[in-house]
């Protein structure tokens, strides 16, 4: 019984430690990048999509950043083809979609799964509450976002019909930006 007890402990102590900054992702010439990088920063994680109705987010997102960016805040782009295949761009032509379209800034990665069997281990850890002590949901569709607190850990989510510039996630950003 005791040794039982240890090992949930041990469990429950190991997942509440855990952060973003244990991922490394690819960026969009498939160089790896260690999310450690982004330690101290306020961050929203999104999962992307050039063809998908919510795109137009990407302008939103870019003004988000824009006002936070200079107080340590960034928008984070993971381009996903796991809802509807509305992601069939790859690479490079992302981020020459994203810039001459919606004229981004903020860091755009290689395309992942969000969702499913061969979802990536960044999004796993998002969306499981098992592993990041707040948050118990995978994205539903393309736009769905992630906020991140400046110590790495998962604070809130929001669905991909909330606005990346309503009040609500723009107060939150503020909180955490104050912090």
């Amino acid at each position: 019984m005791f040794q039982f007890l240890y090992h949930i402990i041990f469990i429950l102590a190991m997942n509440s430690s855990q952060t973003i900054y244990q991922f490394k992702v690819k960026d969009l010439a498939g160089e790896a990048v260690d999310l450690g990088r982004y330690k101290g920063k306020v961050l929203l994680i999104v999962n992307t999509a050039s063809e998908c109705g919510f795109t137009g987010q990407y302008a939103e997102l870019e003004q988000l950043y824009q006002t936070y960016k200079d107080q340590g805040f960034y928008v984070l782009a993971f381009p996903s083809n796991d809802f509807g295949g509305q992601e069939p761009l790859n690479g490079k032509d992302i981020q020459t979609f994203c810039s001459k379209n919606y004229h981004t800034t903020f860091p755009v990665f290689d395309k992942i799964h969000v969702k499913g069997n061969a979802v990536d281990p960044l999004f796993q850890y998002l969306s499981n509450k098992s592993l990041n002590g707040k948050v118990d949901i995978a994205p539903k569709w393309n736009f769905h976002k992630y906020l991140i607190d400046r110590n790495g850990k998962v604070i809130d989510y929001y669905f991909s019909t909330t606005s990346p510039t309503s009040g609500k996630v723009k107060k939150a950003i503020e909180t955490l930006l104050k912090k």
